[in-house]
């Protein structure tokens, strides 16, 4: 028996890799409804592990689609979760903070009354271009709204008519929340600590659109300790090379990134970064300083 991921090229995932009969295991995020449609026309045998929390995300997502509201998303446009999300909506627009709701959103549905930016139409298809759904008509798709400040469609429609424009419903984690919640707490907590030490140098291991493990960079970056944010540990190269992320997102390739002699290294992880991609990870940096003393005797 062979595992292996499925390619990805160009950011789309290479399906021709896959043929009838093989098991495809579909990850704890989900996976987009056009890419589960790819899949079952291939006749294959899935094993879905989409955590049931998110499954209960898109349940409540489809019922009130069919109640004809564009949804409002609150998130990072290219995580997993939100990519999958979108996928089973008909209408929809991203926003990753609320000043994006109030500035942009709000605004343009009160036509400037509330931030006062008035933007025009134009500009605001150019701002979310790669954040709202195919054909979205802003007049039109922003007069029925699910999740967006509830004040905002009193103020344009009236009390009296508040429920045939907006909607909130709640699709945090419940209970899981609670326990993620917890131990991003233990992290960044843990992480406070850690920088507390004299560093040579920080390792961050985590997926790199998790926003848990960009901030445990940046209390890195804030101490002035070199910080290195990677997603697995092939992105340590053989010869002392490393490929990793600044928290602003940009890619760096760095030869030479662990000092010669007697290094101290801080080590830490995302929430959801499983032990064993830590554990891979520092196999790789012990084999660099391994092939170091070698080349000493």
């Amino acid at each position: 028996m062979e595992v292996k991921d499925i390619p990805i090229k160009e950011g789309q995932k290479q399906f021709e890799v896959v043929n009838e009969g093989d098991v495809v295991v579909l990850p704890t995020f989900g996976a987009a409804f056009d890419k589960m449609l790819a899949l079952s026309k291939k006749g294959v045998q899935i094993i879905d592990t989409t955590c049931p929390w998110v499954s209960k995300v898109w349940t409540t997502v489809e019922k009130h689609k069919k109640g004809q509201y564009t949804l409002i998303i609150h998130g990072k446009y290219a995580h997993e979760e939100t990519v999958e999300t979108a996928s089973f909506i008909g209408k929809y627009i991203i926003v990753k903070n609320m000043k994006e709701v109030s500035t942009y959103v709000c605004d343009y549905i009160l036509e400037g009354g509330l931030s006062g930016s008035s933007s025009t139409k134009e500009e605001f298809l150019e701002k979310f271009k790669n954040v709202i759904s195919k054909g979205f008509d802003l007049d039109a798709d922003l007069a029925k709204v699910g999740k967006l400040e509830e004040k905002t469609m009193m103020q344009k429609y009236g009390v009296g008519n508040i429920n045939d424009h907006f909607i909130s419903f709640n699709t945090i984690y419940d209970a899981t929340q609670v326990n993620f919640l917890l131990r991003s707490y233990d992290f960044v907590y843990a992480m406070f600590k850690l920088v507390e030490e004299k560093l040579d140098l920080l390792l961050v291991i985590g997926g790199w659109n998790s926003s848990n493990t960009l901030h445990l960079q940046e209390i890195g970056d804030l101490r002035g300790i070199p910080s290195h944010w990677i997603d697995i540990e092939k992105q340590i190269g053989p010869g002392n090379k490393i490929a990793y992320k600044l928290n602003h997102g940009e890619l760096v390739e760095k030869d030479n990134w662990l000092p010669k002699g007697p290094i101290t290294i801080g080590v830490t992880s995302g929430a959801l970064t499983p032990d064993k991609a830590v554990d891979d990870t520092l196999i790789r940096v012990f084999d660099i300083k391994h092939e170091e003393v070698l080349e000493l005797v």
